[in-house]
C-alpha cells in the first residue's frame, strides 16, 4: 500500500468528494431512503466540513498515483452518555480502488486520527443490507453495538 498517500482534503478536492459520494448509495436501500438524499446529505456534509476551519470535523483524500481512490470524514461528536468519541462520518473508496485495501487503509487512518486525540472509541454507521460494508467494518474490529429500528409509515 505505498502507492497510497492520505493528505487532508481542499476546497479544490469538493468535485472528487462529491463523486464519491455516489458510491454511498450504491446497494440495496430501504424503501425509505433514496440514493438522491444519501448523496446529497453526504456530499454536502463533507463540502462544509472543508470550509469549517473546525479541527473536530475533518475530510481527507486518499490518492494513488495522482488519482483519488478515496475518501474519508471524521468528526469528534459526543455519545447519547456524553463520552467523547471519534465518528467515521463518511468512507468511501473510487470504484476503481474498491477491494484494493483503500478502505483498510483509511480506517487505520481514522484510528491514528482518534489515538492522537486520545478518544477511546471510534464509531460509524452503516445500512443493514451493505454486506461488503459491514464485512470490512468487522475485519477491522468494529463490533455492533446499537440497532437502530426503522418503520415506514
Amino acid at each position: 500500500m505505498n502507492d497510497l498517500a492520505i493528505r487532508a482534503a481542499t476546497t479544490a478536492d469538493a468535485p472528487a468528494l462529491l463523486a464519491l459520494s455516489q458510491r454511498m448509495a450504491n446497494f440495496d436501500l430501504p424503501p425509505w431512503r433514496t440514493p438522491a438524499e444519501i448523496t446529497e446529505a453526504d456530499g454536502s456534509a463533507m463540502v462544509t466540513a472543508l470550509s469549517g476551519g473546525d479541527p473536530d470535523s475533518e475530510v481527507f483524500i486518499a490518492e494513488r498515483h495522482g488519482a483519488v481512490a478515496g475518501c474519508l470524514h471524521l468528526v469528534v461528536t459526543a455519545d447519547f452518555f456524553g463520552r467523547a468519541h471519534a465518528h467515521i462520518s463518511v468512507i468511501a473508496t473510487s470504484e476503481a480502488a474498491e477491494g484494493s485495501g483503500v478502505g483498510r487503509a483509511l480506517i487505520a487512518f481514522a484510528d491514528n486520527w482518534a489515538r492522537q486525540r486520545r478518544l477511546p472509541i471510534i464509531t460509524l454507521n452503516v445500512f443493514a443490507t451493505n454486506a461488503r460494508a459491514r464485512r470490512l467494518y468487522e475485519q477491522a474490529g468494529f463490533e455492533v453495538e446499537l440497532l437502530k429500528y426503522a418503520k415506514q409509515l
